[in-house]
């Protein structure tokens, strides 16, 4: 490694260990990762994995999924939860609405889905609702089990989850949760046009205790991207006979102020940006909670090791650069896993098309030589930063399929690694040289050629390790700076991401992938979530046949994977950086808590035992 490199990766540790700081901005643990353009919001969470595999990457680490703390959860518990952030939240508390990870981390306290989701996160009948699913694999009948209410003690309908599709598919809908699942209920396309006022594919039954969604193509997402999250009509008011506009029903105190749910616990009061409280909803259709409140509030980065140590907060995401001095805290234990979800940094390649919906690829871009994205990913110490820095609890990404769904990810895929003499060969054949001798290549016409980079605020570490990138860059000579000579806060970058701001040739984030394998909501055509606005017409054919009645023979779904895969890594339009464990710590005095998906305990049970 250079000697600029060893400065660097010193002057990172040196912060590490003063400031027990959280990672580079959002983007660590359930920080910053914008719930992705998935149907099956149904309140699983994410994480990610390594460069071989989730079983190898996890040699020498030995964490438990469930607390130890056997004990009957006490009468009336109260519970104290940290959302770990720098930043507050946003409070849009609704799923067909909601974008950050915060908002979902208090949307999963007092909201749910009507289909449950097994270790695998597929559906299955152990839910508030349960389903049949057509031979020809094109209708899914759902019924909703009778003893389910809303927190106002209102029924759930089928008509709410059809509501919930009215909102998405309307052609006043702004937000990005229109994706493939949504695009494929038969009719959608003509509603979605404003072709017509009904969804044909959609039928409720007299009752409302059914409802049947016919799909236009059958497809192996309908088990893992449904999307099954009702919404209240008769609590937020009706888009559909002009009771409220879209506009007004987004911006909504029923969704910012006093949101409902049908969860194991309700809203009682919200402090905006910075706490919720949750009381026991004594009618959940799985029976009583046990907590009698529980409390949800924002805890900086940098204090959060001390707040569990103290004892005021129960239960905290911890920043996995903190691990170290985590394992030293005697009332708490740790609890880890390979999370659903990767960093990585995205090259701007185009523009989102508002009126057409999709994105557009401009072949004139600053980076719209696919060599130079290559050379970048190869000049990335992705694994010093992994073991230096996150004590192994990261490692590096090689492919957009993470680790964690097994049979897609395909660990063989020669993706770029740590490797400045390729990175240097390939800007070489690309033509972009030292023209003037400064140090730092020109472009292929001999233009000076720098990038702006946009990176997120937050830990300390944040400015330093974005540093350590562009540091990597410069030594193969790239000149790249920060977007306005600093760091953006989460909201202002995601803001200055999203609306294609021209002070953004790279960026750094980080994607929760959803529980679907499938990658249409963050790479498609027409995925809002395309923030690098990517686009080839192998990647749109790819993508369709990952979700084709085909992929149902799961071998054909992973030969497609592999091969689409193999086109990312090719045509580099993101760089994926590091996949990761997440790592949760939990007062000993909890019980009944698991981060195992394929758990039996369920929200409602988790308590206190003093």
């Amino acid at each position: 490694m250079a000697k600029k490199q060893f400065l660097l990766l010193a002057s990172l540790m040196l912060v590490l260990s003063v400031f027990l700081a959280a990672c580079s901005g959002k983007d660590d643990e359930k920080t910053g990762e914008k719930e992705p353009a998935k149907g099956n919001d149904n309140g699983s969470e994410q994480t990610e994995g390594d460069d071989t595999d989730a079983e190898d990457a996890s040699k020498g680490l030995d964490f438990p999924f469930q607390v130890s703390n056997k004990a009957e959860p006490m009468e009336d518990g109260e519970m104290t939860v940290a959302m770990v952030t720098d930043t507050p939240f946003e409070g849009t508390l609704n799923r067909v609405f909601y974008s950050g990870v915060y908002d979902g981390e208090i949307l999963s306290y007092f909201d749910e889905g009507l289909l449950d989701t097994d270790g695998d996160y597929l559906i299955t009948n152990n839910g508030a609702a349960e389903y049949e699913i057509s031979d020809d694999n094109k209708t899914i009948t759902i019924k909703i089990r009778d003893n389910v209410k809303w927190h106002d003690g209102e029924p759930v309908k089928a008509s709410d989850l059809l509501y919930a599709y009215q909102i998405l598919g309307h052609p006043d809908y702004t937000g990005t949760r229109y994706n493939f699942m949504i695009e494929n209920v038969e009719g959608m396309p003509a509603y979605h046009a404003g072709e017509t006022k009904e969804i044909s594919g959609i039928k409720v039954s007299d009752d409302e205790k059914e409802i049947s969604i016919t799909y236009t193509q059958a497809t192996p997402s309908l088990l893992s991207g449904i999307w099954a999250v009702p919404v209240p009509r008769h609590h937020v008011g009706d888009l559909m006979t002009g009771e409220v506009t879209m506009e007004q029903l987004e911006s909504s105190d029923k969704i910012r102020v006093n949101p409902i749910g049908f969860g194991p616990y309700k809203v009682a009061k919200i402090v905006p940006g910075e706490s919720v409280l949750y009381e026991r909803y004594d009618e959940y259709w799985r029976g009583k909670p046990a907590l009698k409140t529980l409390v949800l509030k924002v805890v900086n980065s940098a204090s959060i090791l001390e707040a569990l140590k103290k004892g005021d907060v129960d239960l905290a995401s911890i920043p996995t650069d903190q691990y170290e001095n985590a394992k030293g805290i005697d009332n708490i234990e740790l609890l880890a896993d390979v999370d659903l979800a990767y960093t990585y940094i995205g090259f701007k390649l185009g523009k989102w098309d508002k009126e057409k919906k999709e994105n557009v690829t401009d072949p004139n871009s600053k980076l719209a030589d696919k060599r130079v994205r290559q050379a970048m990913w190869y000049a990335m110490d992705n694994e010093t930063v992994g073991k230096e820095l996150y004590h192994g609890l990261r490692f590096p990404a090689t492919t957009l399929i993470i680790p964690v769904f097994e049979n897609f990810h395909d660990s063989s895929i020669e993706a770029p690694s740590y490797d400045p003499e390729k990175a240097k060969a390939l800007l070489d054949e690309a033509g972009f040289k030292d023209v003037d001798g400064d140090g730092f290549r020109e472009d292929a016409n001999g233009k000076e050629f720098v990038l702006n980079f946009a990176s997120m605020s937050g830990g300390e570490i944040a400015e330093p390790l974005a540093q350590f990138y562009i540091q990597n860059w410069e030594d193969v000579g790239i000149k790249v700076q920060l977007t306005d000579g600093r760091l953006h806060e989460f909201n202002s970058f995601y803001d200055m991401v999203e609306a294609d701001d021209p002070k953004i040739d790279i960026y750094q984030a980080a994607w929760g992938t959803g529980s679907d394998p499938d990658p249409e909501g963050l790479y498609g055509r027409t995925a809002a979530y395309n923030y690098t606005r990517y686009t080839s017409e192998k990647n749109d054919e790819l993508l369709k046949a990952g979700t084709s009645e085909e992929a149902f023979d799961s071998e054909k779904r992973k030969k497609i994977y592999k091969e689409w895969q193999e086109l990312m890594v090719e045509d580099a339009p993101v760089a994926p950086t590091l996949y990761r464990y997440y790592l949760m710590g939990v007062n000993k005095r909890v019980v009944n808590y698991s981060i195992d998906p394929g758990s039996d305990l369920e929200l409602y049970q988790m308590g206190v035992s003093e």
